[in-house]
């Protein structure tokens, strides 16, 4: 199979109206990926070295989102008149000689690359046509797919089914392996004598097995054709997403407590022996060393966690949270374009913002960074072995030294230098029967 070439042509024309978007809907979100790209790659873990895709609906949208894609191409349909008409949008591109040709649809992101080589491998075989189908309890609206000893005869709509042809529950799942000498010849030949008017794709069965070339169909599962449609179809593939993507991830030897409780994006990548407790959001970018525990109600976006780390319950980390092995953010603290050096300790009700906390550091309950002036972003910098107190407010730019204190209910305006200890909080006064007065006047003004 690797020495054969692909072309994979991705229909992505549709207009996607069900959606009620602005967005085109190839662009909407699995796993903090548009659906386009799922199926992009799929086509590329299946050996398609070049992809064509068809795009007309939100056209520059969706150019401008794929086009760091390497080997694509894309070509307008500029009127929509059916599938093969759609395919042959491509013309360019088929013409160039391939062995295979994958057609494939930009909305069915769960296709497994694994169902595209087998489709493949039946063309090596010898099949000019493979068809991919699934079966279903409920083949209510699909295509079936028709077999005599193996071959496909035809793909018969459902409208257009005798009795016994309706009970078949192989159906269509409109993706398709096609010989790449062949095409062009194939696709040509489709004609729009039908009510529509329109150039269907599934018409290159009849034409093949008219001209005598092996037409097979070729099984996955209901998942892998799932198209999407509207917003609810969107949200049954996501779920369809997550499940595969936890079971992946307990069998490479993550603990996941309640895996139904965790979502990831589909660039997560956690080692082995990370514990992950219940109800914790891997947004996009999130890298996590193995032996790591992510606590319970935990969000996390374009971080990396090291070996030993933990985070949360109820911590957040943003982009650019750098964890070193065997350092701590605890509960409601928020990380943020920050490195955490191996063994510090953000325990609890903290805010670090662009800044470096040194080797075993310890920052108190409260600690804030307040590098925002309203219009920049400043830095902070806590040494190794700092203790900085609870309640503190560090305003950046600023240097605490290594070794050095802070003394709890500070703000600190100037550098601290190494193993030197800051106060930076007003003297106590204490004004006795003050508070009764305030009380009294207050509650006569309220009168």
């Amino acid at each position: 199979m690797t020495s054969r070439t692909c072309l994979s042509i991705i229909l992505a024309a549709g207009e996607g109206t069900r959606m009620k978007s602005a967005k085109s809907k190839l662009l909407h979100e699995i796993a903090g990926l548009p659906m386009v790209i799922h199926v992009m790659r799929a086509a590329q873990a299946a050996g398609a070295g070049d992809l064509a895709l068809v795009i007309g609906h939100g056209a520059d949208e969706v150019r401008a989102a794929t086009s760091s894609g390497g080997g694509t191409e894309s070509f307008v349909q500029a009127e929509r008149l059916g599938t093969a008409h759609a395919a042959l949008a491509a013309r360019e591109a088929i013409a160039r000689g391939y062995d295979d040709v994958l057609v494939m649809f930009g909305d069915t992101p769960l296709i497994d690359p694994a169902a595209l080589i087998v489709a493949r491998d039946k063309l090596a075989n010898g099949a000019a046509v493979a068809v991919l189908g699934f079966r279903t309890p409920n083949p209510t609206g699909y295509g079936r797919l028709l077999e005599k000893d193996g071959a496909l005869l035809a793909i018969r709509e459902e409208k257009d089914c005798s009795e016994e042809e309706r009970k078949v529950t192989f159906c269509n799942s409109g993706l398709m392996a096609i010989d790449g000498k062949l095409a062009l010849s194939l696709l040509e030949a489709v004609r729009n004598n039908n009510a529509k008017g329109e150039y269907y794709l599934t018409d290159i069965v009849g034409i093949a097995n008219e001209r005598d070339l092996k037409v097979v169909a070729t099984e996955a599962s209901y998942e892998n054709a799932l198209g999407i449609n509207n917003r609810a179809e969107l949200a049954e593939a996501e779920a369809i997403w997550q499940k595969r993507k936890r079971r992946e991830m307990m069998l490479s030897g993550v603990t996941l407590i309640a895996p139904e409780t965790v979502f990831f994006s589909h660039d997560t990548e956690i080692g082995a022996e990370t514990v992950v407790e219940p109800n914790v959001y891997f947004a996009t970018g999130v890298k996590i060393a193995g032996n790591a525990t992510i606590h319970a109600f935990s969000q996390l976006e374009g971080a990396t966690v090291a070996s030993g780390a933990s985070v949360g319950p109820f911590a957040r980390l943003r982009p650019g949270a750098d964890l070193g092995e065997k350092s701590k953010v605890g509960n409601f603290c928020e990380v943020k374009k920050a490195k955490i050096e191996a063994g510090a300790k953000i325990n609890h009700l903290s805010y670090i913002g662009d800044a470096r906390v040194g080797a075993k550091a310890n920052i108190g309950a409260g600690t804030i960074t307040c590098n925002y002036d309203g219009y920049s972003k400043f830095f902070t910098d806590i040494g190794e072995g700092a203790f900085v107190g609870s309640n503190s407010a560090l305003v950046a730019p600023i240097r605490i030294g290594n070794g050095a204190y802070i003394a709890s209910g500070s703000v600190i305006t100037e550098e601290v230098p190494d193993d030197a200890l800051a106060f930076g909080r007003a003297r106590q006064k204490t004004l006795p029967e003050r508070a009764r007065q305030l009380r009294e006047r207050r509650a006569s003004a309220k009168k």
